[in-house]
């Protein structure tokens, strides 16, 4: 069976399992120049190191490349505009929707190769963002009161893995702060995170004032320093998006933001926005570099913000690539394998 457009890639179960072994870059600060990692057959890690101590179990066969490590992660996409399998076969082993109408979002969690998590419709107050723009059938839903907020949320929460609120003033009314502090509230009692579209200062202010887990996007207002300690003080993770700020016109007040984040300590994680102009489905370089040289993480710190470690135990999608991403992010686009659960897709 074949993959995708770009490469096209060959897909195989793992049978008895499957060895990668290259530079083995383990997304927790050490790396092997000579290493290996050994998944079963359900694509969990066994073990992993020196290629000397970890041998390869009888009936395994073994992938060969320049560089092995985790896959990327991309924690911020809208797959109504794009496809899934030019995710996969650039190295992207899981993204996470954060808008799309729920019978959508459900047909997308259900998949396995890459891995989907999903927000299904931006929480929102009747007409504000983005039901009357590129959100008006479906990716859209109203909250009005607390009370109303609240059923909503608990009922939504069984079948999505976060929640999305939506303050986007520029685009019609926002959520008031007793019904954003209402949206929170139940999803943390439901066991789900918060995530919150809010790029000015005061929206950044009323997301904070409500408790949320994390802020979908870098903010496009700067950002007074005060406000910077207060997100990294509470340990609000920020997703990037800078390639679509970048496009649109607003990337250099991003970047700034970005940057001051980054030095306060608050978590930056790597996220495209998929569906905004100049952005496409898969690895996108542009994120990854705009991380490591404007934000000033540096290649490994923007790929660690990009990944999950590899540890035993876990169904931690990983790839083998042509070369070391961190000197040339190109290598994303062509792997030579990818291992996600039980699949293995292969270059020919």
């Amino acid at each position: 069976m074949r993959l995708g457009r770009r490469p096209a890639l060959l897909e195989e179960t793992l049978g008895a399992g499957v060895a990668l072994r290259g530079r083995l870059w383990c997304g927790d600060g050490t790396e092997h120049p000579d290493g290996r990692v050994v998944l079963d057959p359900v694509g969990a890690v066994v073990t992993f190191g020196p290629t000397p101590q970890v041998e390869v179990p009888f009936g395994c066969f073994e992938v060969v490349g320049r560089w092995v490590g985790p896959g990327l992660v991309d924690a911020h996409v809208h797959l109504a505009f794009g496809a899934l399998d030019d995710f996969v076969t650039t190295g992207v082993v899981a993204v996470r929707d954060l808008g799309a109408p729920p019978v959508d979002a459900m047909t997308w969690r259900a998949n396995a190769v890459p891995r989907v998590q999903v927000a299904g419709p931006l929480l929102t107050a009747p007409g504000g963002y983005p039901s009357t723009s590129w959100g008006r059938d479906g990716f859209a839903a109203f909250i009005d009161d607390p009370e109303q907020a609240r059923r909503l949320v608990a009922g939504l929460a069984g079948q999505v893995d976060v929640v999305k609120l939506a303050l986007e003033p520029r685009s019609g009314p926002v959520p008031a702060p007793a019904v954003c502090a209402a949206v929170v509230a139940t999803a943390h009692e439901a066991g789900r995170e918060v995530t919150c579209h809010a790029l000015s200062v005061d929206m950044v202010e009323r997301a904070l004032d409500a408790g949320v887990d994390e802020l979908a996007h870098t903010p496009v207002e700067p950002l007074p320093a005060e406000l910077v300690s207060r997100i990294a003080a509470a340990g609000v993770r920020v997703v990037s998006t800078l390639h679509t700020f970048v496009a649109g016109g607003d990337g250099r007040a991003a970047i700034a933001n970005a940057a001051a984040l980054a030095a306060a300590g608050a978590p930056l994680r790597y996220g495209t926005d998929l569906g905004n102009a100049g952005i496409k489905a898969g690895a996108d370089v542009r994120e990854l570099e705009l991380l490591a040289k404007k934000v000033g993480l540096g290649a490994d710190a923007a790929l660690r913000a990009a990944i999950e470690p590899i540890r035993a135990g876990a169904t931690v999608g990983l790839v083998v690539l042509d070369a070391d991403p961190r000197d040339d992010p190109a290598a994303w686009r062509h792997p030579r394998a990818v291992a996600v659960g039980g699949t293995l897709l292969l270059r020919p």
